[in-house]
């Protein structure tokens, strides 16, 4: 399955981001924890320090219990086990108020009240690991959304603003024929690229159709100023052979002369063929039955079957009307049945069928699939023992194309199936 440029190109900005969303997430884990520690370290100092100014001057014994009973994270605690100075760490603490165990940085610190040596605990309650991981996941969620969004975004408006020119340019392509349509008229863009791309696409098609346009008109001209020397050739072989005291060897020689310029002839008339259909000469159309055309096809190839022992199976003739030109129906028809015939082995088959969608002929031949890519392409030579020019494919095809139908061949059950479908 195919996808487009800017989609793979978003998927690989994507997974980029996923990937520094997660190598950064531990980092980002582990500076806001250190951060909060942080504040909460000077938070607790500060807290001492107000203490030991506002306080702890004038405190008596007297007011320990009561200052224990108003405050939750500021307590005096009489105890044997007095640190000699300041200390920092971790505790969990019952809170009764919420009826769970929090966290709490706790800093102790050895006091004086009266000369009687106590201990002030300050404490601070922390957010939890889990509280903080859960609403980092879900910052990070929210980013790649919203980068994901933002992409996707972008990418839209690219494909539609900076991509416009290169659709543009895929379409007129898509839609050129060598032959049959005008070129492409590519339409001016502001990007570098693109504009590289349509200029030597320009000069390419532009070279292509000179090309196209000079093979054209050479093989015309070759066409018709090989009919008078052909014409000649003929009349002197025609003479050479009236002549009354020609030898056995000689009247064999003259028979293969004939042979090949009974070719030469077949080859002039297929190239002047599709010359005119290049040019679209055969402009008379009519409503023929294709059925009509193939009957009286048969009967005219019936002989030539009957030399090679070839069985002509008829499965079905449906009545198809189609709109076309009847010297171009019965080229097509002809060219089609002599492929089937010229191909086949002795005692062969061919199989004929028509029915409203496609024509159907299938025949017997040689047991490997003809190269399919190579079949419709002129003067592509099925086989090297027949005297077909390679030209008798290229015509149904040139035809066909004309009218707007598809030839398709397949090799199914050692049969050498050719359809012509019509919708």
């Amino acid at each position: 399955m195919h996808r487009k440029l800017l989609h793979q190109t978003l998927r690989g900005y994507l997974l980029f981001s996923v990937i520094i969303l997660l190598i950064s997430m531990p980092f980002a884990y582990f500076l806001m924890q250190k951060l909060h520690l942080d504040d909460i370290d000077e938070a607790l100092f500060l807290r001492k320090k107000e203490f030991q100014t506002y306080h702890l001057p004038a405190f008596s014994l007297s007011e320990i219990p009561q200052w224990n009973k108003y405050n939750r994270d500021i307590k005096i605690i009489d105890t044997l086990k007095i640190p000699q100075k300041d200390s920092l760490f971790f505790q969990s603490f019952y809170d009764e108020l919420d009826a769970e165990v929090e966290p709490y940085r706790v800093l102790f610190i050895p006091i004086e009240i009266e000369k009687k040596p106590f201990l002030l605990l300050i404490r601070h309650n922390l957010i939890e690991n889990e509280d903080l991981a859960f609403n980092l996941l879900g910052l990070y969620a929210g980013l790649l959304l919203f980068l994901l969004l933002g992409l996707l975004g972008l990418t839209q408006y690219f494909s539609k603003r900076l991509w416009q020119s290169f659709y543009h340019t895929l379409q007129q392509l898509e839609t050129f024929e060598l032959g049959k349509t005008a070129a492409p008229n590519f339409e001016q863009t502001k990007t570098e690229e693109f504009e590289r791309l349509n200029t030597v696409l320009r000069n390419l098609i532009e070279k292509s159709i000179s090309i196209f346009q000079n093979q054209k008109e050479f093989i015309e001209n070759a066409a018709h100023e090989l009919q008078t020397p052909l014409a000649v050739l003929q009349a002197k072989l025609d003479v050479f052979l009236q002549m009354p005291d020609l030898s056995q060897t000689q009247m064999q020689a003259l028979d293969s002369l004939y042979d090949l310029l009974a070719r030469l002839n077949r080859l002039n008339k297929n190239l002047l063929l599709l010359s005119k259909i290049d040019k679209q000469t055969f402009h008379t159309l009519e409503n023929i039955n294709l059925k009509e055309v193939i009957e009286n096809q048969i009967s005219f190839f019936e002989e030539q079957a009957l030399q090679k022992n070839i069985t002509l199976i008829i499965n079905g003739l449906e009545n198809k009307w189609v709109q076309a030109n009847l010297t171009l129906i019965e080229i097509l028809i002809s060219n089609l049945l002599l492929n089937a015939i010229r191909h086949n082995h002795e005692n062969g088959k061919i199989n004929i069928s028509l029915s409203h969608k496609k024509l159907h002929i299938s025949n017997t031949g040689q047991a490997n699939a003809l190269p399919a890519n190579k079949l419709f392409q002129r003067f592509a030579k099925i086989d090297t023992s027949t005297q077909g020019n390679g030209l008798g494919l290229a015509i149904i095809k040139k035809i066909a194309d004309l009218y707007g139908w598809q030839v398709a061949y397949t090799f199914e059950n050692e049969l050498h199936v050719f359809e012509v479908v019509f919708e």
